[in-house]
């Protein structure tokens, strides 16, 4: 009797692809690529336009203003970014979600005025179900908070200016 071949392996796990997207949708990243045993596997997504008009409303909703909004940003900014200069900027490290306390119930690590050590706790980032804290870089005064408690960060993104 002869017997017939089998059919190779299909090489792709559909329910690592199905991680990976879900790995994408949790944390908001864009991009995500996986190389095992020879195996490469790149999960990507276009943002639409929805999400990208959710980003841009947010600020609007946290500093609502009432006839002419062009002209009140850039006055609102000329102090941030004057403080921006006069201080050193603490970075995002990472793609994340902000905390600015330990525990929803726990004070914020810092409020504007505050003074910090270095290697102090800022905040806390949340990526990937991991808390990751966000220390200072420099001793010094906290001059300005960039950032909300809950607030999606990017990679880059300024958090805090310390004098």
């Amino acid at each position: 009797m002869a017997s017939t071949p089998k059919a190779p392996a299909d090489p792709i796990d559909a329910r690592l692809v199905r991680k990976l997207a879900d790995i994408l949708t949790d944390t908001g990243l864009t991009e995500i690529e996986v190389e095992h045993s020879g195996l490469k596997i790149r999960v990507a997504r276009t943002l639409t336009a929805a999400p990208a008009q959710y980003v841009q409303q947010a600020p609007m909703a946290a500093a609502p203003v009432a006839a002419a909004p062009a002209p009140a940003a850039p006055a609102a900014e000329a102090p941030a970014a004057a403080a921006r200069n006069a201080g050193d900027v603490v970075k995002s490290p990472m793609v994340g979600t902000v905390y600015m306390q330990s525990a929803p119930d726990a004070p914020a690590f810092i409020k504007v005025g505050d003074t910090v050590t270095a290697g102090q706790t800022l905040m806390i980032i949340e990526a990937m179900k991991t808390m990751n804290p966000i220390p200072a870089t420099k001793a010094g005064k906290v001059l300005e908070i960039l950032v909300g408690d809950g607030d999606p960060v990017e990679f880059g993104e300024p958090l805090v200016v310390i004098e």
